[in-house]
C-alpha cells in the first residue's frame, strides 16, 4: 500500500512567538472588516462630494462583493500550490496599493474599481489566513486561536463605522482609504517577520507535484460564472425587486452553473474543489452550519444598525458603539467555547450556541419602537453569545477534518459558502424588512416626492417627518421599521432553530475532539486489517519533525 507524505508539525507549536504570528494574522483581517463597513458610512458623502447615483453607490458595494466571492476557490488552489504566506503577503500588499488608489480616486468609476480590487485583496486574505492557522498551533490550542480570528473578523463590523463617522467628521472623505495604509503596513511587516515559511509545507510541495499539476481553468470559469451571476441577481434585489425578471432569471442561471460546476468537479482529474472533503461529516456539517450561523448574524446585523440609527435616533458613530455588545458576547463565548468543547463535546456546544442565537433573534423580535437601548443591548448581548458559542466550534470541526496539502482549498470553499450564504441572507431577509415596513407605513396625505422618500426608508421617512413637521409620520415610520425588523428576527430565529436540529442530529458526538481527532473508516479498516504502519520521524533539511500523515480526511492539526 502506498504510504501518504510526512506532514510537518506546526513549526512555531512550542514557541511564544505563535502568539505574535497569530497577532499579524488576525490584524490582516481585521483590516478587512474595518474597510467594508468604513465604505457603508462613506455612501453619502460619495454621493455629494462625486454626484454618484444610487446605482453607482450600489457598485461601490456591489463590485467589492463579487470580487470577493469569485476569487476565493482559485485563490485557495493556488494556496495550496505555491504557499499560503506567499499569496497572503501579496494580498495585504494588494489591499495596501488599492487602498492608495482610493485616495486618489477622483470618480465614482475609479472608486468602484478600487473596491473591486480590494474585493481581489481579500479573497487572498480570508481564506489563506486561516489555512495558515493549523501550521502554528498544535491540536490543543487550534480552537483558541481560531476564536482569536473569528472574533478579529467580526470586530471590524461595529468598529468601522465608529471610525468612518469619526474620519468623515473631520477629514475629506478619501481619508475612508487613507486609513488602511497604516494597518496594511504593519500587517504587512508582522507577516514578512513573523509567519512561518511556505518553503517547508509539506512532501508533495518538496517534490513538486502540487506545482506541476494542471490547474482547472474550467472549473474556474463556471464558478466564476456562476457565482457572479448569483451574488448579482442578489445585488439587483432592493433596486429592482424579486418581481422583475431579471433577478429570477440570473439568479436561477447562477445556481444551473454552479450544478455543472459540481458535476465538473466530480470528474476532473484535478479538480478546483476536492469535492471528497464533504465525505468527511465534520466538514460538511460543519460548513453547513457555519452557512446557517452566517446566513442569521448577517441579516441581524443588516436590520440592527438602521434600528439604532432610523428608530433610536443615534448617528454613525453612537450606532457603531450600541453594536459592541453584541461582539462583547462572541468574545466572551469564543473564550468560554475552548474549555466547554472539550467537556461537552462539539455536538452539544454547537447546538447550545445555536439555541442562545434564535433566543436573541426572537427576544429582539419583541422590540417595540419606544423600546430604550438597554434592551436592546439584552438581546444583542445573548445573540452575540450564540454566534460565538456556535461559529468557533464549527469552524475548528472544519479545520481539523482538512487534509494539511488541501487547508486552503477547504477554507476557501468555507469561506466562499459562507460569503455566498450571507448576501443571500441581506438580500432575502433585506426583502423581508421592506415588505414589512410598507405593510404598517401610512403616507396618506403626502405629497408624492415626500411619500416616495418615506418609502424609501425609515431615515428617509425621518427626514420628510422632520421637514414637515409630521410626528404622525415619524412615528408610523418607526412602528412600521421595527415590524418589518421583528419580522426579519424571527426568520434568524427560525432558521437558527432548524440548525440546532440539524447539529443534534448529524454531528459527531462528546467523544471527538473539536480540533478532528475522529477515526476515518479508511484508517479502522486499515488497523484491522494489520496494515496500519508507523513511519519513524525525523528531522527535515529545516530541522522541523514530520509525522507520519492520516489519510484523507482526517485531523492534520
Amino acid at each position: 500500500m502506498a504510504t501518504s507524505p510526512p506532514i510537518a508539525v506546526p513549526a512555531l507549536a512550542h514557541s511564544p512567538r505563535r502568539w505574535w504570528a497569530l497577532a499579524a494574522l488576525t490584524l490582516s483581517v481585521l483590516i478587512i472588516g474595518l474597510d467594508g463597513t468604513i465604505i457603508t458610512v462613506a455612501l453619502p458623502t460619495l454621493a455629494t462630494e462625486l454626484g454618484a447615483d444610487s446605482a453607482q453607490l450600489q457598485w461601490v458595494s456591489g463590485g467589492y462583493l463579487l470580487a470577493l466571492s469569485v476569487a476565493m476557490l482559485p485563490i485557495g488552489l493556488l494556496g495550496d500550490r505555491y504557499g499560503h504566506k506567499r499569496l497572503l503577503v501579496g494580498g495585504i500588499t494588494l489591499f495596501g496599493a488599492a487602498s492608495l488608489a482610493g485616495v486618489l480616486a477622483s470618480t465614482t468609476a475609479q472608486v468602484v474599481a478600487v473596491r473591486a480590487v480590494l474585493g481581489l485583496a481579500a479573497a487572498m486574505i480570508m481564506p489563506l489566513s486561516m489555512a495558515i492557522l493549523p501550521r502554528i498551533f498544535g491540536k490543543e490550542e487550534l480552537p483558541k486561536a481560531i476564536a482569536t480570528w473569528t472574533a478579529a473578523t467580526a470586530l471590524g463590523m461595529p468598529v468601522g463605522p465608529v471610525v468612518g463617522g469619526w474620519l468623515l467628521s473631520h477629514f475629506w472623505w478619501g481619508s475612508v482609504f487613507l486609513f488602511n495604509l497604516p494597518v496594511v503596513v504593519v500587517a504587512l511587516i508582522a507577516g514578512v517577520w513573523l509567519l512561518p515559511s511556505d518553503r517547508t509545507r509539506d512532501g508533495l510541495d518538496r517534490k513538486g507535484e502540487h506545482r506541476t499539476a494542471p490547474f482547472d481553468l474550467l472549473g474556474t470559469v463556471l464558478s466564476a460564472l456562476g457565482i457572479t451571476a448569483l451574488v448579482y441577481g442578489t445585488i439587483l434585489v432592493p433596486e429592482d425587486g424579486w418581481g422583475s425578471p431579471t433577478v429570477p432569471a440570473t439568479v436561477v442561471g447562477g445556481l444551473v452553473l454552479l450544478a455543472v460546476f459540481v458535476r465538473h468537479q466530480r470528474s476532473a482529474a484535478h479538480p478546483l474543489v476536492d469535492l471528497r472533503l464533504f465525505a468527511d461529516r465534520r466538514f460538511l456539517w460543519g460548513t453547513l452550519l457555519a452557512v446557517f450561523v452566517n446566513f442569521a448574524v448577517m441579516g441581524i446585523l443588516f436590520v440592527v444598525p438602521q434600528y439604532l440609527q432610523g428608530v433610536l435616533g443615534n448617528d454613525a458613530l453612537g450606532t457603531g458603539l450600541r453594536i459592541l455588545p453584541l461582539i462583547g458576547g462572541l468574545m466572551l463565548a469564543a473564550a468560554l467555547s475552548e474549555g466547554l468543547v472539550p467537556r461537552f463535546g462539539a455536538r452539544t456546544v454547537i447546538a447550545a450556541g445555536l439555541a442562545l442565537l434564535a433566543a436573541g433573534s426572537l427576544l429582539g423580535a419583541t422590540s417595540g419602537s419606544g423600546d430604550g437601548y438597554g434592551f436592546a443591548a439584552l438581546w444583542l448581548s445573548l445573540t452575540g453569545f450564540g454566534f460565538g458559542s456556535a461559529m468557533v466550534p464549527a469552524t475548528s470541526l472544519v479545520m481539523g477534518s482538512l487534509p494539511a496539502e488541501r487547508s486552503g482549498q477547504g477554507t476557501s470553499l468555507l469561506e466562499t459558502v459562507q460569503q455566498v450564504g450571507g448576501v443571500l441572507g441581506v438580500a432575502g431577509l433585506g426583502s423581508l424588512l421592506s415588505a414589512g415596513y410598507l405593510a404598517r407605513l401610512s403616507v396618506s396625505g403626502l405629497p408624492d416626492g415626500a411619500a416616495d422618500a418615506a418609502r424609501d426608508s425609515v431615515t428617509g421617512a425621518d427626514a420628510v417627518a422632520v421637514r414637515l413637521h409630521d410626528p404622525r409620520l415619524l412615528s408610523s415610520a418607526h412602528d412600521a421599521f421595527t415590524h418589518g425588523m421583528s419580522l426579519v428576527l424571527i426568520a434568524c430565529g427560525a432558521i437558527s432553530l432548524v440548525a440546532v436540529v440539524l447539529a443534534v442530529i448529524f454531528l459527531p458526538g462528546a467523544g471527538t475532539a473539536t480540533a478532528g481527532t475522529e477515526e476515518t473508516g479508511t484508517a479502522k479498516a486499515a488497523r484491522k486489517a494489520g496494515a496500519a504502519h508507523e513511519t519513524a520521524t525525523v528531522p527535515d533539511a529545516t530541522g522541523e519533525v514530520a509525522a507520519p500523515a492520516p489519510e484523507h480526511g482526517q485531523s492534520m492539526a
